[in-house]
């Protein structure tokens, strides 16, 4: 699977069919739906996930909404119709917004950790940012199995929070999505979705599951035992499992 570079997108893309388009989260990159990668072409989808400009926007353009008119363009140039988008933590929260903007190009939603409501970060400096055990405890508390942190994520971490205009743009990005909340929105997003959230989610609480449940009109909530704030990563055949289902039950 390698990234492709076209029109000023880098993205990946496997399989033809309906699209389903990947949305990464903060400090998520691609490599972390490698399990959606693998399974949904072979059930007939497109499964395609654009880079977000988090490092390489203005800091004026480093916020939630620039980033749905992103994929807006994006969804655009490649000519994408009936998209399911698939948003873990900020690409969620991308994903609701861009589903409140251009409701006519989305066909389905599932969100997984998702902010938009709560979210509890790492804190507004780093203040530890230089203590590489710091990171690494930070990084695992993210999964309930501490080893899916491995060594190569931590030190992926740890090296954009030491780059300081890296974490100037983490840091406007976490601060732009905690100011757009979206508990007056969610009632009028009438898209299906699928709420797919780990029970032991500490990054985003089940209870802020419970919430976009009873906010968002046209959604069903699945939860995954033993399950920190990445499903896809921490239990990838489950979350394939349960989002396959509700796409045939949702005939999407």
């Amino acid at each position: 699977m390698k990234s492709i570079s076209e029109n000023g997108y880098n993205y990946l893309s496997v399989g033809s069919g309906q699209p389903i388009l990947i949305l990464h989260g903060l400090m998520g990159g691609l490599s972390n739906f490698d399990g959606v990668f693998k399974y949904f072409p072979k059930q007939g989808y497109q499964v395609i996930a654009p880079e977000l400009p988090i490092y390489n926007s203005s800091l004026l353009n480093t916020n939630v909404k620039f980033f749905a008119k992103f994929v807006y363009k994006f969804i655009k140039f490649k000519n994408l119709k009936d998209v399911i988008i698939l948003g873990n933590s900020l690409g969620g929260h991308v994903g609701l917004i861009f589903s409140k903007l251009y409701p006519k190009l989305i066909k389905g939603l599932v969100l997984t950790g998702s902010s938009g409501l709560y979210e509890n970060s790492m804190g507004d400096s780093y203040p530890k940012r230089e203590d590489y055990n710091y990171i690494k405890e930070r990084t695992e508390a993210v999964f309930f199995d501490p080893k899916i942190a491995t060594k190569e994520i931590v030190d992926e971490v740890y090296k954009t929070v030491n780059d300081r205009k890296k974490l100037i743009k983490i840091l406007a990005m976490a601060k732009s999505a905690i100011r757009h909340n979206m508990s007056n929105d969610l009632p009028k997003i009438l898209a299906e979705t699928a709420i797919i959230w780990g029970e032991n989610d500490s990054v985003t609480p089940p209870e802020v599951a419970d919430e976009f449940k009873k906010l968002l009109p046209n959604s069903q909530l699945f939860w995954i035992e033993n399950c920190g704030h990445a499903p896809m990563m921490e239990h990838p055949e489950k979350f394939n499992s349960v989002m396959n289902n509700w796409l045939k039950e949702k005939k999407l």
